[in-house]
């Protein structure tokens, strides 16, 4: 279970990490710096692809681009270099930018956004025709989403309140119900941050401050830890040809002294667990 670093690029918040199923590559960002990169793990290649605007989350339409959730509430479509906004600014969210996002089984994005000095943070879901519903208010800092395999159950992070909440999910509406607390992390200065789902059901959540990745069972209990040579361990996927692979974004690049050798970079590990493959999303597509 030792990670292993596939790139680095320094960065000051590796985060999003997504696996492209088509191209079979790993995408991650950058958000401060607004940059975003992609890895071939066959070939160990990787590139940066985009620099421009901050990007707080993206997801993979299912034609192939990338749907990209930046800041003053905007959205657009990255394709071939080429940006095609669909909402150019989103009311109330002109001082903010969004965070996690994900792509839920019907091909909507729930997509939350960072608190600000005047406000908390908000879950937001939007619909494939690009309509936008508030789902959760008060929020302290929106962070990772993930589904359980049968698609009746959503997880929900909120950082600031160190809690991974799960809801009811209907799939038909995207409504989501029932909160309850699924995990609660330790105060001990970490907070959880992205995570993602595997095929038997079983939650992994990066831990910020927290230097691990951790896995938790169905009834939330920890049976596995592994630990970064970074601090600030951010998000991880599966990806690989079987969905066996993790790759796990790590942030502090500029400051690898304080936050260890691996701060800022890309890691992979494999501890012979499926993952299940991400949901694409439809916004804007027939």
């Amino acid at each position: 279970m030792v990670p292993e670093l596939m790139a680095d690029y320094r960065c000051e918040t590796g985060e999003g990490p997504l696996w492209h199923p088509m191209e079979r590559q790993v995408y991650w960002s950058d958000i401060p710096r607004g940059r975003i990169f992609r890895l071939n793990p066959f070939s160990r290649r990787h590139e940066q692809i985009y620099e421009g605007r901050i990007v707080g989350g993206y997801t993979i339409q299912s034609d192939g681009s990338l749907l990209l959730f930046m800041d003053r509430g905007s959205v657009a479509v990255w394709r071939d270099g080429k940006l095609k906004y669909l909402v150019n600014e989103m009311e109330g969210e002109t001082d903010n930018r969004f965070n996690d996002v994900a792509a839920d089984p019907a091909g909507r994005v729930f997509c939350g956004t960072m608190p600000t000095d005047t406000r908390s943070a908000t879950l937001y879901r939007m619909d494939t025709d690009g309509s936008v519903t508030t789902v959760l208010e008060g929020v302290g800092l929106s962070n990772g989403i993930g589904f359980s395999p049968d698609q009746k159950q959503m997880y929900y992070t909120d950082s600031l309140a160190r809690k991974i909440y799960i809801f009811d999910y209907d799939i038909d509406s995207g409504d989501i119900t029932n909160q309850r607390v699924f995990v609660e992390t330790p105060d001990d200065g970490s907070i959880p941050d992205g995570m993602t789902v595997d095929a038997e059901g079983y939650v992994w959540g990066a831990r910020w401050d927290g230097s691990s990745l951790y896995r938790y069972n169905p009834d939330g209990e920890q049976v596995v830890q592994i630990q970064f040579p970074a601090k600030k361990v951010s998000s991880v996927i599966f990806g690989g040809v079987d969905l066996t692979d993790m790759y796990v974004t790590t942030a502090g690049g500029g400051n690898k002294a304080e936050e260890g050798p691996g701060a800022g970079g890309l890691f992979r590990v494999n501890v012979g667990i499926q993952g299940k493959p991400e949901f694409l999303s439809r916004v804007g597509l027939s």
